[in-house]
């Protein structure tokens, strides 16, 4: 963009009021400030791949982009070129739209959507201050893609007790870090998927191959490409139990308390095998998709565990990554504590 002249954009993007002072970096703040007002999931996503927004792709051929994009909706290059590519840049283009139609209220979110980490091509990073264990623990919260982490050892990602990943296509995090972690050619062909060979062997090892695992296990794998954005190691955790004839799953409030003080178990094996020493670790909240869990649930059953074991003396970067803004304040309100949660089967 910032090679070629666009009047238009660069017109919207001062009428935007967004503060960057040179017009490439205005237009590109504005396309930020407009896709993080789309649909969480498969839109954003694809939006963020198609404009090179998503971490790490800035300098992809305009094919690459688009090849990735493709696969967040399942699809075929040249379908998603035809249709869905048409609707995602429409939808951006629509929030362009109503981001100069209301400059008051555009000048007043710029500033903090920069200070929320929209203008910077980093997503939000929050501090937060808990106590836990005696002692305060500062957290690190993150308001994107789980595929957007940057420089977190080890990441846990939610997963049946068959320890079988959902396609690269879906929206879910296991999904997003599959599809992350997948290594492509540069024209998106695909040419090994780690997380999927990795867990298969994880269960062969440890003779679970073809059956259940106990909810709470967790099995450690390599991050596939995801090491190049400094991520070393997924952590899978079976909290999800499939509902037997449906496509639905349960999740137990304890089981995923389980699964944590089990990844913080397999993160303290594993600290001294790396070079340099395994030290951050970041949590989605854990069953609160498709598993049910309200966020409120989720983040007091997470938190348990992680507070039990700064209780025991650990001292580990904490992380916490959400997509939505209410999961962000329930995180954010974490030093006034969590009102009891009660533990409940999911009901979708």
């Amino acid at each position: 963009m910032r090679g070629r002249t666009l009047p238009a954009l660069e017109s919207a993007a001062a009428m935007a009021a967004t503060g960057a002072r040179t017009p490439g970096a205005a237009v590109e703040e504005l396309l930020r400030l407009a896709v993080a007002r789309l649909d969480a999931g498969t839109l954003r996503t694809a939006a963020e791949y198609t404009l090179g927004l998503a971490q790490g792709t800035r300098d992809w051929p305009a094919a690459s982009r688009r090849a990735r994009a493709a696969l967040v909706y399942g699809v075929s290059i040249e379908r998603f070129r035809k249709d869905h590519e048409v609707m995602v840049l429409g939808q951006v283009a629509e929030h362009i739209v109503r981001l100069v139609s209301q400059p008051a209220a555009g000048a007043a979110g710029a500033p903090a959507a920069r200070a929320a980490g929209v203008g910077d091509g980093s997503g939000t990073h929050r501090s937060v201050r808990v106590a836990a264990g005696g002692r305060t623990v500062a957290l690190t919260l993150h308001v994107h893609p789980v595929d957007l982490l940057r420089d977190v050892d080890a990441v846990v990602s939610p997963v049946n007790v068959h320890l079988a990943l959902p396609e690269r296509f879906k929206s879910s995090v296991a999904a997003s870090l599959r599809r992350a972690a997948a290594v492509h050619g540069v024209t998106g062909d695909l040419l090994a998927d780690p997380l999927h060979d990795e867990l298969l062997g994880w269960a062969s090892r440890h003779g679970a191959a073809g059956r259940a695992v106990l909810p709470g296990t967790v099995a450690a794998t390599g991050a596939g490409a995801l090491t190049g954005q400094g991520v070393r190691r997924i952590y899978h955790a079976a909290v999800a139990v499939p509902r037997a004839g449906t496509n639905d799953y349960d999740v137990l409030q304890s089981d995923v308390t389980r699964a944590v003080s089990r990844a913080l178990a397999v993160l303290a094996e594993e600290h001294d095998r790396f070079d340099p020493p395994l030290r951050s670790v970041c949590f989605p909240l854990l069953g609160s998709g498709r598993g049910g869990l309200s966020y409120g649930v989720s983040l007091a059953a997470v938190w348990a565990a992680v507070e039990a074991d700064a209780a025991r003396g650990a001292d580990w970067d904490i992380h916490f990554v959400v997509r939505s803004p209410e999961a962000a304040a329930l995180v954010e309100r974490l030093p006034a504590g969590i009102r009891p949660a009660h533990d409940r089967r999911a009901t979708g």
